[in-house]
């Protein structure tokens, strides 16, 4: 219930002064009506009548008569006229005393009224206070509840926050358990990979050495086989030189241009043959690539310079077959050529491949 507010002290005398004034404007109006309303009394009539005569002759005592019945009737009206004043002046003053009193029955009413008014404020009063009370007992019983259901609420969380707990621990130890067992299952699957692993390896090593031998033996092969032809071939350019040497000038003309372009081509694969010896292969030499060298030779068969002349676009690989070729240094074989089959071999061109480098 809604707490009604004390009225202030001006509020108090508010409504008893507003019913004054009424009562105040009323008893004056009451006044102006009576005194509006009241009949008119009638005129005044002479005690005494006289008639008078105007007599053309008049003695003394005549006269002296008049005189005194004119002052007799005057008298006479002049208690006629205080009668009525004293009559009027009753009248007004019963109307004043009917004023007073209604002033009074009205101050009398008013003050009834403020009393009454008085009272009901403190019935009034007294109801709120009552009201105040019960709803201070309400608001103190709902805070006492709520209190209540706070404690029942914290408690019923403390509760749940305490299972809450448990349940984590328990979780927490079935997971570091599990965890556990994971652990061990894990070191044992990794042993067994490990040990796969070097099984793997060792078979691989077995397998990459093996590899490796037969590779040598491959490489001493063919090695053995190049070099067995390069010696044919040497054997056999030295035999046709010293045929060229040896035999009559008509049989060194004849097998000269019977072996020329032999001669020739032999060379040349054997200068490239010298250079695979020597040639390191770059990690960008590649299929296709081609690179044409400019060589410069001694009759002896001193080489006296390699150059680029035209690159095959991988510096490393032109730079590689440059060396390869320097390596060489002298083509003994060279030796005792005539002028003439030589003279191709001062300055000449070659081109090298790869291919042509990985004999």
């Amino acid at each position: 219930m809604q707490q009604m507010r004390e009225p202030s002290a001006s509020e108090s005398y508010f409504w008893p002064s507003v019913w004054a004034l009424v009562l105040h404007v009323l008893v004056f109006g009451m006044l102006f009506v009576s005194f509006a309303f009241t009949p008119e009394l009638p005129p005044a009539k002479p005690i005494v009548q006289a008639t008078l005569y105007q007599l053309k002759s008049k003695s003394q005592a005549t006269t002296q008569t008049n005189q005194k019945i004119a002052g007799e009737a005057k008298k006479s009206a002049a208690r006629q006229t205080e009668v009525e004043q004293m009559e009027q002046k009753k009248i007004e003053q019963e109307a004043i005393k009917a004023a007073e009193q209604k002033k009074e029955d009205a101050a009398q009413k008013a003050e009834e009224s403020k009393k009454a008014d008085e009272t009901k404020k403190a019935e009034e009063a007294k109801k709120a206070d009552e009201a105040k009370k019960a709803d201070e007992a309400k608001k103190t019983a709902e805070a006492k509840k709520a209190e209540e259901k706070q404690l029942a609420d914290i408690a019923k969380k403390k509760s749940e926050e305490e299972a809450k707990k448990a349940a984590e621990e328990e979780a927490k130890k079935a997971a570091a358990e599990e965890a556990k067992k994971k652990i061990v299952e894990d070191a044992k699957k990794k042993a067994a990979e490990d040990a796969k692993k070097k099984s793997e390896a060792e078979e691989a090593k077995k397998k990459v050495a093996e590899d490796a031998k037969k590779k040598a033996a491959a490489d001493a092969a063919k090695k053995k086989s190049q070099e067995a032809a390069r010696k044919s071939a040497e054997d056999k350019k030295a035999q046709a030189l010293a045929d060229l040497l040896s035999d009559t000038p008509e049989r060194q003309q004849a097998l000269a241009d019977e072996q020329g372009d032999e001669v020739a081509g032999s060379f040349d694969d054997l200068i490239r043959a010298r250079a695979a010896e020597g040639w390191a292969r770059p990690p960008s030499a590649r299929k296709g690539m081609t690179v044409v060298l400019q060589i410069g030779m001694l009759p002896d068969g001193t080489l006296t310079s390699v150059g680029v002349a035209r690159s095959s676009g991988d510096g490393p690989f032109d730079a590689s077959a440059v060396a390869a070729v320097k390596n060489i240094g002298r083509l003994t074989e060279m030796q005792g050529m005539k002028p003439s089959d030589f003279a191709p071999y001062r300055s000449f061109k070659m081109t090298f491949t790869p291919e042509d480098l990985a004999l």
